[in-house]
């Protein structure tokens, strides 16, 4: 499983990026779209919807199953991924490249320090 050192991860198998604009770029790992399977619909969020930590924001269906993709982050939705619309199934070849979810526009003062580095969470999912 790819776990790249740049990220950080949340226990429900997200990933997170502080973009240089000051935007979160959110998707799911590697070891999450494995879990789920081949993709086939990923349902987004609306572009100024606002999500909180732990909070549900979009779902991913998939041939095995149906899950949930949560907010690391409290802020609002800033852009979302529409390559996934129409090509849901590059989260399983691209999960940290093109597979990702959406930007947020986080709340001041919001950092990813609660979430798991790459050690950690390579840790959680042994």
């Amino acid at each position: 499983m790819k776990t790249p050192e740049q990220l950080r991860y949340s226990d429900n198998h997200e990933w997170a990026r502080l973009e240089d604009d000051g935007g979160i770029r959110v998707g799911i790992t590697d070891y999450a779209q494995d879990a789920l399977g081949d993709v086939v619909f990923v349902d987004l969020p609306e572009v100024g919807d606002e999500v909180a930590p732990g909070e549900p924001f979009a779902e991913v269906e998939s041939t095995k199953s149906v899950s949930d993709v949560y907010s690391p982050v409290s802020g609002t939705i800033r852009l979302v991924n529409e390559l996934l619309e129409d090509g849901p199934e590059v989260i399983n070849h691209d999960p940290y490249g093109d597979g990702w979810f959406v930007v947020i526009d986080p709340e001041e003062d919001t950092t990813l320090d609660d979430l798991m580095d790459a050690a950690a969470y390579r840790v959680f999912i042994e």
